[in-house]
């Protein structure tokens, strides 16, 4: 099995475990707990943020010394609704007791003591079209650069309909060369619809010395060190995935693949 999809351990508890050590990199971390009614995950941050999406379900949250309450509206993620998610800054500790089978994602990066602990979303994230034809898909935008609320982290939920791409034109964010690119690690977490489906993902680069193509289950993690890394959702089965993105500047500037920029520039006109 390829070294950059990893499988969920297990039905419940803490399912993925993935630190920047165990990835071979230096940012992004992704943890991901599987929650029955009455189950807390609770954690300290230490020098990393952290931003905890409740990707389905609703617990009772408390992180950075303040207490959020009962968070979560959103009881199946193809529901597609905005997430509650909560904002976790370095040097603190959270918690998260589940009052519903909950799927909770943790999202960490370094953290710098800008922020401090805050709910974001649902209010702010907005479900928004990309692409055309087959290339739609929807994004919540969690935590983006045009919002100031994370130190490092990007974080950005992507539906992408059956029969379509994602990701694509295919591009990558490998270099620290801003404005022109970002150095940005990434996950992606993908779920599926109906849940015995599967989806495609190819991670890439120009020169040829990585090319690798995954089938990707419901709840499958797939990183991305390097190189291009777009998505397919086969006829039939809708695709989700949760990116989670970090570097040394919390911008993301990528560059299309050179044989492939035409679709982009075409569509784009």
């Amino acid at each position: 099995m390829s070294g950059l999809l990893r499988k969920p351990v297990g039905l419940s508890g803490k399912v993925h475990a993935i630190t920047p050590a165990d990835a071979g990199w230096s940012y992004v971390g992704f943890d991901l707990w599987r929650l029955a009614p009455g189950e807390t995950a609770a954690e300290a941050t230490g020098d990393r943020e952290a931003i905890l999406v409740l990707v389905e379900g609703k617990a009772a949250v408390a992180g950075g010394g303040r207490d959020f309450g009962e968070l979560g509206d959103r009881m199946d993620v193809f529901e597609k609704t905005p997430p509650h998610c909560v904002y976790v800054p370095n040097g603190a500790e959270w918690r998260a007791t589940a009052t519903t089978p909950c799927t909770l994602a943790v999202c960490t990066a370094p953290g710098k003591g800008g922020h401090s602990a805050q709910v974001i979303g649902p209010a702010g994230i907005t479900l928004t079209p990309r692409g055309k034809g087959t290339n739609t898909r929807h994004i919540n935008a969690i935590a983006m650069e045009e919002r100031d609320v994370a130190d490092s982290l990007l974080v950005t939920e992507v539906f992408t309909p059956a029969g379509h791409w994602s990701s694509y034109p295919p591009h990558r964010h490998d270099e620290d060369d801003y404005p022109a690119m970002t150095y940005l690690e990434e996950t992606y977490y993908h779920r599926l619809n109906p849940t015995q489906g599967f989806g495609i993902q190819r991670v890439f680069t120009e020169d040829g010395t990585l090319d690798e193509t995954m089938a990707v289950s419901d709840h499958d993690v797939v990183l991305v060190p390097r190189g291009h890394h777009p998505c397919g959702a086969p006829y039939g089965y809708e695709m989700y995935y949760l990116n989670v993105m970090a570097g040394p500047l919390r911008k993301w500037r990528f560059r299309n693949h050179p044989d492939h920029d035409w679709i982009y520039q075409r569509d784009s006109a």
